[in-house]
C-alpha cells in the first residue's frame, strides 16, 4: 500500500511510519519544516514539504495521488493557542478529507481525540481544541467518498507499548501509550471493514490485532 499520513514529524506519525515502512508499505509524511525530512527519512517515510494552513485543495491532492489510504494525524499541538486549534485541528483536517475526495483516495483515517464534539462548551484552549476535532471530524462523517474511520485515544502517554488495548465505540476515559495508538492505526489503515466507525481507545487487556478485528463491520 501507499499511504500519506499528515502531520508526518508528530509522535505518533513517526511511531506509525516506521512500523509501515518495516511491514513494506510505501509511505509518505506532510511536514512543515525541510529540516523535519531525515526524522522521516529515519523512520523509512518520504517526507513531503507542504504547508496544509496554506495549501489549496488541489494542492494537497497531488501529493494523494495514487494513494490507497491517507492518514490524518496532524495536530497544533500543546503550546499552540485557540487560532491555530481552528487552522491545523479543524482546517488543516477539513481540506485533507477533501483532497482524499478530489484525489479519489477512499480509505481515510483520522487521528482524533477522546471528547471531541463541536458543540463542546468552554473558552479554555483545550475546550476550543475539541470543538476544533468534533468539527473536522464531523465533516469527514459526511463524506461520502471516503471510507472513513476516527480513532479517539484518551490521554496520550511514552511509556512503552504493551500491545494491549481496548478500543470500542466507548470506552469511558483512561490512558493509552502513543506506542499503542501508533499499533492501532496500522491495522486500521488496511481494515477497511472498520470503515464509518467512530472508536475511543485506551490501554486495555485485548492484543492490538484482536482488538481491531473485534470492531471490524460492527
Amino acid at each position: 500500500m501507499r499511504i500519506v499520513i499528515a502531520g508526518g514529524h508528530g509522535q505518533i506519525a513517526l511511531r506509525l511510519e516506521r512500523l509501515l515502512s518495516a511491514r513494506g508499505d510505501e509511505v509518505a509524511g506532510i511536514i512543515r519544516k525541510a529540516e523535519q525530512g531525515d526524522a522521516l527519512r529515519a523512520a523509512g517515510a518520504e517526507p513531503v514539504l507542504l504547508d496544509l494552513e496554506s495549501a489549496s485543495v488541489e494542492e494537497v491532492a497531488t501529493h494523494l495521488a495514487g494513494a490507497d489510504a491517507a492518514v490524518f494525524a496532524a495536530g497544533a499541538g500543546p503550546g499552540s493557542g485557540t487560532a491555530r486549534k481552528e487552522t491545523v485541528d479543524k482546517d488543516a483536517a477539513v481540506l485533507f478529507a477533501d483532497a482524499a475526495v478530489r484525489a479519489g483516495v477512499r480509505r481515510f483515517v483520522v487521528v482524533s481525540s477522546m471528547g471531541a464534539d463541536p458543540e463542546h462548551g468552554g473558552d479554555d484552549v483545550f475546550d476550543v481544541y475539541l470543538r476544533a476535532k468534533g468539527a473536522a471530524d464531523a465533516h469527514v462523517t459526511r463524506q461520502s467518498a471516503l471510507d472513513w474511520t476516527i480513532l479517539r485515544p484518551g490521554a496520550l502517554t511514552d511509556e512503552p507499548g504493551t500491545g494491549l488495548v481496548r478500543l470500542e465505540a466507548h470506552t469511558g476515559r483512561g490512558a493509552v501509550t502513543r506506542d499503542d495508538v501508533a499499533a492501532v492505526l496500522a491495522e486500521l489503515v488496511d481494515t477497511s471493514a472498520t470503515a464509518g466507525l467512530t472508536l475511543e481507545l485506551i490501554g486495555g487487556s485485548t492484543p492490538v490485532s484482536v482488538a481491531v478485528k473485534s470492531v471490524a463491520g460492527n
